[in-house]
């Protein structure tokens, strides 16, 4: 299963590329980052129905990280929501793929991402609501590091610790670079694992959270919590641009970039010719 996810993820992390390449800009540093999570979590963690987007009682992934939402919408068209051709709509007059997600324009997008802070909220008030409706959904939702700076994320996680809503699945894209710098220069989150815990958290990490293999058996760990009667946040130790060497290699300034043709088109023919 392991070597087809991976597939899957190169696909989607080709289509991130090639659709911000279209387009000539975009977050691509903090989207190809999170490609791994979105595959396994579209492709064997959740419980979903392209064919019924709106189904009762699914899954949902909410993502507050809002610059990941080009890599949200690869993971939906491969995973069927949509034609993938749409992918070459991003950003552009009319789209339906706006830069940030937004639930009344995208199918399969379960919650708008809103200002920082404001979807991990969201994931939290959707958590409690599977938990009234008794609907046996798992809610999952992606966080950045420089996000974590937000007082909104300690509220949301305060309150998901006091009800108890050990059916909320948190992640922390913690690749540690963010718009003006390091994270650790801007305004310092370590240690993360510790201040989850003390918000009353089960905290598990991913020392390479863009390994298929790592994030799978983090994503089964904490589904295994449910029941705890506490939330869990995964850590994911991630790296800005992976998989496109020349997003890599420009380090906290790969933030919102221009995206040659040419750059994005050498970095997907050397994705399908990189042995799995």
């Amino acid at each position: 299963m392991d070597q087809n996810l991976k597939l899957i993820a190169r696909d989607i992390r080709c289509d991130v590329i090639q659709a911000i390449g279209h387009l000539g800009v975009g977050h691509i540093g903090g989207c190809l980052s999170v490609v791994e999570l979105l595959t396994v979590l579209y492709f064997e963690a959740m419980r979903i129905d392209p064919k019924n987007p709106k189904l009762e009682g699914r899954d949902r992934f909410i993502c507050s990280k809002g610059h990941a939402g080009p890599a949200v919408y690869a993971a939906l068209a491969n995973r069927g929501f949509f034609d993938k051709s749409m992918l070459l709509t991003l950003n552009q007059g009319g789209t339906n793929l706006p830069s940030h997600c937004d639930m009344n324009r995208t199918p399969g997008v379960d919650m708008t991402t809103g200002s920082l802070g404001q979807g991990f909220s969201c994931a939290v008030g959707a958590a409690l609501g599977s938990k009234l409706a008794k609907d046996g959904a798992t809610v999952y939702t992606l966080i950045g590091d420089g996000e974590s700076q937000e007082g909104q994320i300690w509220e949301a996680a305060m309150f998901a610790s006091a009800k108890h809503l050990d059916n909320l699945i948190g992640f922390t894209d913690y690749n540690k670079l963010q718009i003006d710098g390091t994270v650790a220069e801007v305004n310092d989150v370590a240690p993360l694992n510790e201040k989850w815990a003390a918000f009353g958290w089960n905290v598990l990490e991913a020392a390479d959270g863009n390994d298929i293999a790592q994030v799978s058996d983090a994503v089964r760990r904490a589904k295994a919590n449910r029941g705890s009667g506490k939330p869990t946040m995964v850590i994911l130790h991630t790296k800005k641009g992976c998989g496109m060497k020349w997003a890599e290699d420009l380090g906290p300034a790969n933030h919102n970039v221009k995206v040659p043709a040419e750059v994005a088109e050498a970095a997907i023919r050397a994705l399908r010719e990189e042995a799995l």
